[in-house]
């Protein structure tokens, strides 16, 4: 890593697990390492697309650090001490960023596991993130004009609408935490964003913020150099509770791809080709008088016969069958397999 003025870093978080798609995801198969929609891994295709940036650099737990550069080859690899979620991983990165490229560098926070569907407009949008937030100080999220009344993501309510360098972006009125149906559907009609989980900032604007927040012990702790007393402080919690949604001066700038996070199995039907029958498919299958259903699998053949709306899925010696109405539930299943050490 070298310093440089005005340096832009691309900081791609590759530590969790995805654990609503098992099988396929697993303990030490975490989803960002799967060839999810496509030839490469995740990871691999975020860094292909992060080369918007200066440098590239890619965040994880210390049990994936090893195979980073199978997926990410050219990117430096920063090794977190613990897996607290997304606010203690952030803002360690953003410590370490500011030591070594300077408060003049900004970073843009990067998830290694979401689906993009442009990729040339995501680097427009990364790159006019990038400025607004060397502008203006601000912290800058990325919103995305939402496809449906989702109620799986969280929600950005625009406010006063802003220029920056040529670029457009709008101060956020408010957060929303993941609505019910019927607030779903009112969010959409009032023009909110999904809040897509990706940011960008300088290093000085973020770690001011998490120092007044539920973080300031770690980012105490990181001043005095004992990172993992600072983790040993602080509870797991998002970057987007912690900080975005307590600081004053926050921006959101409008995403110009289509996007999804790719949580849970039902997420296929958005980004894959369904067949004649309305079935998404990956791997080795059968299919007779079904219709509407998600189907993967590694080397196993899969047969349905006379079934709906289902998902089926394969994986080493694992199956999992859930309605896709009901794909969220997953994570209740990884949390008995998890107590049972099974995971």
């Amino acid at each position: 890593m070298v310093s440089g003025d005005e340096t832009t870093v691309a900081l791609v978080l590759a530590g969790g697990i995805g654990s609503r798609l098992y099988p396929a995801s697993r303990a030490d198969r975490p989803k960002q390492f799967l060839p999810i929609g496509g030839e490469e891994s995740l990871l691999a295709r975020t860094v292909e697309r992060a080369d918007f940036a200066d440098e590239v650099v890619v965040a994880t737990r210390p049990r994936f650090a090893d195979e980073i550069g199978d997926h990410a080859p050219g990117a430096d690899v920063l090794v977190e001490p613990d897996g607290k979620d997304t606010g203690p991983a952030l803002t360690y990165a953003t410590h370490r960023l500011r030591e070594a490229y300077g408060d003049d560098a900004v970073i843009v926070a990067l998830p290694s596991d979401h689906y993009v569907g442009d990729d040339d407009a995501f680097r427009g949008t990364m790159a006019a993130g990038a400025r607004v937030a060397r502008e203006t100080d601000r912290l800058v999220t990325f919103g995305v004009a939402p496809e449906r009344p989702e109620t799986g993501y969280g929600y950005i309510e625009p406010g006063t609408a802003r220029t920056a360098a040529g670029d457009d972006f709008h101060e956020v009125g408010a957060f929303h935490e993941k609505p019910d149906a019927e607030t779903a559907r009112e969010y959409v009609e009032a023009g909110y964003r999904w809040n897509s989980g990706m940011f960008a900032w300088t290093p000085a604007a973020f770690l001011d913020a998490a120092a007044e927040s539920p973080l300031g012990p770690l980012v105490e702790a990181l001043d005095a150099g004992d990172p993992a007393a600072g983790f040993d402080a602080v509870d797991p919690v998002s970057v987007d509770y912690a900080v975005l949604e307590r600081a004053d001066e926050v921006a959101v700038v409008d995403a110009a791809f289509a996007w999804d996070d790719l949580g849970s199995w039902d997420a296929l039907d958005r980004v894959l080709e369904p067949d004649g029958d309305g079935n998404v498919t990956a791997g080795d299958h059968l299919t007779i008088d079904a219709a509407d259903n998600v189907v993967v699998s590694d080397d196993k053949h899969v047969s349905l016969v006379g079934v709906s709306g289902l998902a089926v899925v394969a994986y080493d010696d694992r199956v999992l069958v859930v309605p896709k109405g009901e794909a969220q539930r997953v994570r209740e299943l990884v949390s008995l397999l998890s107590e049972e050490g099974s995971f």
